[in-house]
């Protein structure tokens, strides 16, 4: 039987044309960058590989006004990538905004959804 939690699913994404500027595993990546000091450990922290990570990066970057995670050269003793003053703002709203989706889960309007809600589908009535 599947659990109440398990009937809704929503996943907030934030959409620039057709590139996903801000979703679930961006903003794990973000975190991840701002935890590791750089895009690299924050991408095999996460087991993503290297080439993921840095498209993920370019993607959030170009979908913003100003950059979401700045790097610097210079190699494993002095590069090193921070999130930005914007990356992070951007990052707590979503994840408030994540945090009230949550909290709207356990209200009555949902409940009142569910409580109607078959388990599975009944057998089509459509005529073959």
């Amino acid at each position: 039987m599947t659990s109440e939690t398990d009937r809704l699913k929503i996943k907030v994404q934030l959409h620039c044309g057709d590139e996903i500027a801000m979703g679930p595993g961006k903003a794990d990546l973000l975190e991840a960058i701002d935890r590791e000091g750089s895009i690299s450990a924050a991408g095999r922290a996460m087991g993503m590989s290297y080439r993921r990570t840095w498209l993920l990066v370019d993607a959030m970057n170009r979908c913003w006004d100003l950059p979401l995670v700045e790097t610097t050269m210079g190699g494993k003793q002095r590069g090193g990538a921070r999130v930005t003053d914007l990356g992070r703002s951007i990052l707590r709203h979503y994840r408030t905004l994540q945090n009230d989706i949550d909290r709207a889960r356990a209200g009555e309007p949902l409940a009142a959804m569910l409580s109607a809600l078959r388990d599975l589908p009944r057998a089509s009535q459509q005529s073959e």
